[in-house]
């Protein structure tokens, strides 16, 4: 009988979203996820030498950012505090370095600033 062995639904979403990444689909990537699978996700970011920072969210889930060291660079500066927390010009600037559509970014920043 042949075993195969079962990938969690966290970590096939993780290896979709790095697909993405190296295809040039994103620049930088969020995703959150239980921290028990933190290890597995760092291994496979190191191993393909994928700029990472993780944040803890509570709940004992993290938030994992990956991407290009550019971005990675600039979110270093500023999400040192749970994203709830981030002012609407550097809630601005992540959901852009994310990807989010500009128009609605720009929405929720004058929403924010109001």
């Amino acid at each position: 009988m042949l075993q195969t062995e079962v990938m969690p639904t966290d970590m096939r979403v993780l290896a979709e979203q790095i697909y993405q990444y190296k295809k040039g689909v994103r620049n930088m990537v969020l995703y959150t996820f239980p921290e028990r699978y933190q290890q597995l996700a760092v291994g496979k970011l190191e191993r393909q030498g994928i700029d990472y920072l993780i944040q803890p969210v509570g709940n004992k889930r993290i938030n994992l950012f990956f991407g290009r060291k550019e971005c990675m660079d600039a979110i270093r500066n500023f999400v040192q505090q749970p994203l709830s927390n981030l002012t609407p010009e550097e809630d601005f600037i992540l959901g852009t370095l994310l990807g989010y559509d500009i128009c609605g970014q720009c929405e929720r920043y004058c929403k924010r600033k109001a």
